[in-house]
């Protein structure tokens, strides 16, 4: 056993023994009210699942295992002091509970590195087996799901194992397709949109440079971004679509590829994984309409003033549960106002970042105007030739394999049983407020 899985055991086993014991001599306590608002308004607020691996707060904004981005950013292991923190390491934030050290995401990375050249010749066939103008996460979510011939935890169920040990598998299944997905995404990107000239992976390279590097985009500062791409989207609580999807698919037991494939047919969606598409499309239909390619303020203030009063949003602005700029908008920011602050895209989103939340303000029904992720990870990408919108939640569903596949495997650790909620019809509820 490496000693990443046995520092793991160390850790998970006292919690698990937590979590039975809770559910043993607790398990009828009521520990909150739900409104019937709750539940037919997308159950917000709720509280009904187990997550470690982040958290996220209203004022605050998200933290990993405690720790705030900025606070990641100064403390997890760089290439060198200048970089963009390694999602090796958040990865191994998100998995123990610890901070990690430079050998901790060296060996990550290096694991990473070694378990990526396993991916069976099919996959890729599967994949050319599509037409090319399918949009790149459907070709993304179809491989995932070819790799799962793969699975580990098929075949070591399929044997018949103790169910205390489904955690195991799980641990090397998560392993294998974290190390593969940047290889699919890129050679996704290069079929798609530069001719099926595909690169081939350096194993010298980091998780997320060598990404960039495939994509076809070597140079240092795309590698930082990437870095940091990877980073502030890796987790989010685990309420959201994706995250919830994969723990709900994994709680019948399905494998990791089987559980992340469903996670990421729900990041497909515009109103979680695609809005950073819908971010750019709005910028430039907004230039279109305005006839200008470096709008004013005053011009961008009426035509965000249009857009609401047309019955649209602003897409990028809003969050369901953050009261305040998200902290992975501002990261990004700075990352921009740092390396290509006069990047005619990174100016356009310092004007709208000074209007928008004025004007949605004034609406009087806006609970938080302020930029979320998406507001600006397109136009960094674009700002850095990356122009290929479609691509954009391709490279989101890389990131966020790191928080909900490291979930699964504490699912697993927890042996947590299939989710089930109830349901009522239509009829049920009204009996309920009826005098």
């Amino acid at each position: 056993m490496d000693y990443i899985k046995q520092k793991l055991l160390e850790v998970a086993v006292p919690k698990a023994e937590k979590v039975r014991k809770l559910v043993k001599e607790h398990g009828d306590q009521v520990i909150q009210k739900v409104t019937m608002g709750q539940v037919l308004t997308g159950m917000k607020g709720m509280v009904g699942l187990l997550t470690c691996t982040s958290k996220l707060d209203a004022e605050e904004g998200i933290r990993f295992r405690g720790y705030s981005i900025p606070e990641l950013k100064e403390k997890l292991p760089k290439i060198n002091k200048d970089d963009e923190p390694l999602p090796e390491g958040i990865f191994y934030l998100m998995l123990t509970g610890e901070l990690p050290t430079d050998e901790d995401a060296k060996y990550i990375s290096e694991q990473w590195a070694q378990r990526a050249q396993g991916i069976p010749s099919h996959v890729y066939d599967v994949i050319e087996a599509l037409p090319k103008d399918a949009h790149p996460m459907i070709q993304f979510n179809t491989a995932i799901l070819a790799m799962s011939t793969q699975s580990q935890f098929r075949k070591a169920y399929l044997v018949g194992m103790d169910k205390k040990d489904y955690w195991d598998p799980t641990y090397e299944g998560v392993m294998d397709l974290i190390a593969r997905l940047p290889i699919i995404a890129a050679y996704i990107y290069r079929r798609v949109f530069h001719n099926g000239n595909h690169i081939a992976a350096d194993p010298s390279l980091d998780w997320a440079g060598n990404l960039a590097h495939m994509m076809g985009h070597d140079s240092v500062e795309v590698k930082r971004l990437m870095r940091l791409y990877m980073l502030i989207h890796s987790d989010h609580e685990g309420g959201n679509v994706s995250a919830h999807t994969t723990h709900l698919v994994g709680s019948a037991l399905s494998n990791p590829y089987y559980s992340f494939a469903a996670g990421m047919n729900g990041l497909a969606g515009p109103l979680h994984g695609m809005a950073n598409q819908d971010v750019m499309h709005w910028l430039n239909k907004m230039k279109r309409e305005i006839g200008s390619e470096d709008p004013t303020e005053e011009q961008i203030k009426k035509y965000a003033e249009e857009t609401l009063s047309k019955g649209r949003v602003i897409p990028g602005y809003g969050h369901a549960v953050l009261r305040k700029t998200d902290p992975r908008f501002q990261v990004q920011l700075d990352f921009a106002n740092k390396y290509i602050p006069d990047a005619p895209y990174i100016k356009l989103a310092n004007r709208i970042y000074n209007v928008v939340p004025d004007v949605l303000l004034a609406t009087g029904k806006v609970k938080n105007p302020w930029p979320n992720v998406d507001a600006i990870s397109g136009s960094l990408l674009t700002s850095y030739g990356i122009t290929e919108y479609p691509i954009y939640t391709v490279l989101f569903g890389v990131s966020r394999s790191l928080g909900v596949l490291t979930q699964l495997i504490w699912d697993r650790l927890y042996s947590l049983p299939i989710e089930r909620p109830k349901s009522q019809n239509l009829q049920w509820f009204l009996d309920q407020v009826e005098d």
